[in-house]
């Protein structure tokens, strides 16, 4: 099949596959605890893709050009014998990237298995470097030690690594520098993200951003940063290395005060199988329905370029101009 652009001339090339809207931890600014409690009603088994469901996807959305694959959920690490469907998506040809987005609580046990299935980096979310801080932010009191010991056990297996920092005024922005430095001894890269309005959860708030530049100037007064000149295509972070260190590398997605929609390249696939051509979209498309109804795989993908061929998601430019805010997709059930 052809390569297929959207109405704004953006090709599809980076999948991001859900595999679980569970999650062990209970962040305040994606699944907070007084709304996915006890109570919550998570996705029934039988609704979510099964391996072999999202590996005939996978194909398919490589045959129109996708690249790129990431494992996200929820927690991925939660799903049953994920090594599984690492090893099927790692041997479909054509596949660049084969990586997966993660807490670290479980990475320590599972990173080896993970490796040797084919995965090639794990991005690890760890927003502070203090216990108290970490402990309040990840909303069950999760150590930092266990999410260290997975980037360490990562690391030694010869994964990738990369750390992203969600960053939230008046939490954790004092955990920057830590953070940094932190990324410096292991010499992997680290990339502090501006809290977003992703989902209704987290009732964010404009006054409650960290905005990149004030950021980049608290890291310039301890680094001599220089910014990276060659960004690839639907690149979402602005980076910066320091001259002389290897691995080591600063990153800023800065989706509020300086939004990139205009090379995004991405979708998203959640667990139950629903299609999303926006982080910020308010509904997916049931592409689930598609592969349990009996479509041949020319069938399926000429109904998955005609969703990506009239795409023209651009919610991060316009959110300013907006005078109401969408209701929108939870983060955790169609993935970050």
């Amino acid at each position: 099949m052809q390569e297929v652009q959207d109405k704004l001339g953006r090709q599809l090339r980076d999948l991001r596959i859900s595999v679980t809207d569970r999650c062990n931890f209970r962040c305040r600014y994606c699944m907070p605890a007084e709304v996915f409690g006890a109570g919550y009603e998570f996705l029934p088994k039988d609704e979510i893709l099964r391996f072999g469901e999202v590996e005939r996807l996978a194909k398919v959305f490589v045959s129109m050009g996708v690249r790129k694959l990431r494992l996200t959920g929820g927690e991925p690490l939660l799903r049953r014998d994920l090594h599984v469907l690492v090893r099927k998506l790692a041997e479909i040809e054509g596949v660049e990237d084969l990586a997966m987005t993660t807490n670290g609580v479980l990475l320590a046990a599972k990173a080896e298995e993970m490796k040797k299935a084919g995965l090639q980096r794990v991005t690890v979310s760890l927003d502070a470097m203090d216990q108290d801080i970490f402990g309040a932010m990840n909303g069950v009191g999760a150590k930092v030690e266990r999410v260290v010991e997975g980037i360490d056990a990562a690391l030694a297996v010869g994964l990738g690594v990369k750390i992203n920092a969600v960053v939230k005024k008046g939490v954790n922005e004092g955990e920057v520098p830590k953070l940094a430095a932190f990324a410096r001894e292991r010499q992997i890269p680290v990339r502090f993200i501006e809290y977003m309005d992703t989902g209704n959860a987290n009732r964010w708030k404009l006054d409650e951003v960290m905005p990149t530049a004030d950021l980049l100037a608290q890291l310039k007064q301890v680094y001599p940063l220089q910014a990276v000149c060659d960004p690839k295509l639907g690149e979402t972070s602005e980076r910066f290395h320091l001259p002389g260190v290897d691995g080591f590398e600063v990153g800023f997605i800065s989706s509020v005060t300086r939004p990139f929609c205009r090379d995004c390249n991405r979708a998203r696939l959640s667990a139950d199988g629903h299609l999303f051509t926006c982080l910020f979209a308010s509904v997916g498309h049931d592409v689930k329905a598609l592969v349990r109804g009996g479509f041949d795989d020319e069938a399926l993908a000429t109904q998955l370029a005609a969703i990506w061929s009239v795409r023209v998601d651009r919610y991060s430019e316009e959110r300013a101009g907006m005078k109401e805010i969408p209701k929108k997709a939870e983060m955790s059930y169609l993935g970050g």
